[in-house]
Order: C-alpha cells, then sequence, then structure tokens
C-alpha cells in the first residue's frame, strides 16, 4: 500500500514538474516579448502626446522631428567629429582615473599606514560632484583638453578607489599571511592573492565608473568645448534647436548603454569565477 502510494506520489510529481516547465518557458517568451515592445510603446506614447496638441511641439518635439534632426546632424558630418571627441575623453580619464583608482586603493586597503594618510582626504573629496569644478577648471586650465580629462578623472577615481579599498580588506588574510611565511615576494603576493582576490570589487566599480565618465563628460563639456556631444547639445540649445537637444541627449544615452554591455560582457569573460 505505502509503495503505491508512493509510486502515486512520484508519477504525481513528474507530472506537476513537466506542467510547469511550459508555464515557466511561456513566461520567459512573454518577458522577452514585452521588453522588445517596451521601447516601440514609448515612443509611439511620446508620438501621440507630442502631436496632441496637449504640450508644446517646439519645446517637446515628437519622436519624427528628433529623428529627423539627428540624421541632419549626421549628413552635416559634425557627428562623427562629436562622437571622436567625447569617446576620447571618456576612454582617455576612464583609463588614467582607473589606473589610478586601483593603484591607491591597493595602498591603502592593504596597508593601513597608507590608509590613514590618504583616506580621510579622499572621503572628504569624494562628494563633491565634477561639474562644481567647472569654474575653477577654467581658470586653470582655460578651454585646453586637460581640463576635461581632469573632471573625467575626478569622477572615475573614487568609484574605483572605493571599491578597490574594500575588495582589498575582503581578502582572506589567513591567505596572505600564509604566502609570506612561505616566503613569497611581497610584489607577487600583492599581484596573485590581493589584486585577484580584489578583482570582482573592482570589476564592480569599474562598471560603475563606466557610466560615471559619461556623467561628468557633461561637466566636462561644459568647461568649454570646441566638438563633442554635450556640446552640440548645448549650441542646439542656445538655437532653440529643441529636435537635436533630444537628439543628443538620445546618442549619449545609447552610446552609455552601449559601452555599459561592452564592458560586462568582458567582465564576465575575464572575472569568470565571480
Amino acid at each position: 500500500m505505502q509503495d503505491g502510494t508512493s509510486a502515486g506520489q512520484e508519477i504525481a510529481l513528474r507530472t506537476d514538474g513537466r506542467g510547469r516547465r511550459p508555464d515557466s518557458a511561456r513566461l520567459r517568451r512573454l518577458n522577452i516579448l514585452i521588453g522588445a515592445l517596451s521601447l516601440p510603446l514609448f515612443v509611439g506614447l511620446w508620438e501621440l502626446v507630442s502631436r496632441s496638441g496637449a504640450v508644446n511641439m517646439v519645446l517637446f518635439p515628437p519622436p519624427t522631428v528628433v529623428a529627423a534632426a539627428v540624421l541632419e546632424w549626421i549628413r552635416s558630418g559634425q557627428f562623427l567629429g562629436d562622437l571622436l571627441a567625447s569617446l576620447f575623453r571618456v576612454t582617455t580619464g576612464f583609463i588614467l582615473g582607473g589606473a589610478l583608482g586601483i593603484l591607491l586603493g591597493i595602498l591603502t586597503g592593504q596597508f593601513p599606514v597608507v590608509s590613514s594618510l590618504l583616506s580621510p582626504l579622499f572621503h572628504i573629496l569624494r562628494p563633491i560632484p565634477p561639474i562644481a569644478f567647472v569654474p575653477i577648471i577654467i581658470l586653470w586650465f582655460g578651454l585646453s583638453e586637460a581640463g576635461k580629462l581632469f573632471l573625467v578623472v575626478w569622477g572615475v577615481f573614487f568609484t574605483v578607489w572605493l571599491s578597490t579599498h574594500i575588495g582589498v580588506q575582503k581578502v582572506d588574510r589567513g591567505l596572505i599571511r600564509a604566502a609570506l611565511m612561505l616566503g613569497t615576494p611581497r610584489r607577487q603576493m600583492l599581484q596573485e592573492i590581493v589584486l585577484l582576490g580584489a578583482l570582482p570589487y573592482i570589476v564592480v566599480g569599474l562598471r560603475t565608473a563606466v557610466s560615471i565618465s559619461f556623467y561628468t563628460l557633461v561637466a566636462a563639456e561644459l568647461a568649454g568645448a570646441f566638438a563633442g556631444i554635450v556640446y552640440r547639445i548645448e549650441i542646439a540649445q542656445q538655437n532653440l534647436q529643441t529636435g537635436q537637444v533630444m537628439g543628443g541627449l538620445a546618442a549619449l544615452g545609447l552610446i552609455s548603454f552601449t559601452a555599459d554591455r561592452l564592458f560586462s560582457a568582458l567582465a564576465e569573460r575575464t572575472v569568470w569565477w565571480r
């Protein structure tokens, strides 16, 4: 009797499991469909609201007008120059700020003396937004590229430094002591134990810094530029070309999203043990 009951329960569980799998697959397909439709629905709603007369079309142009402004921007040949100028500032500032943040994060996380010396200063400076430096940057650097790179480096550095600092402190101290007891050179220990142990935290900081580098690009190009996506947005705003303003914002968001996705894919392949 018990054998029959157990067999019946097993069959019911198997049947129930098979019944759930199609539901799960349908739910997954539904989520993919909703995700694919979200952007077209948003654009369609935007078009309807803009052309309904409820808002001023000059100040809130429909997507068709924005698309036409972007196509004209591309045809004029200015878009490629603006894109390259902005990407140069973001990429160079990200590399410099990230490298400096990783280096000082390892030092402050591993050596208490260095942490006591630098961490209080960094914690005071970290909350200051890059855009607050625009007036002094113009005085220091004028309209040169150095000032714009400084602002991007500033935004990237503190995010990467803090994540690296925390990651180094999370590394198992027993592994470090064991390596030192076995005679491992300190430099090799920092590279193979501390850096690799903190790498998942560093990657999170770097990915966050990808988006922050685009935020600080706004402040950098407002500090005085002659090319760049934000520079072109500012010029369009002064000429009341709202379509190009919104097209520039869309372009900036798309480029930032693409950079984040590319970095995420690279991080998953590089730090596979996360």
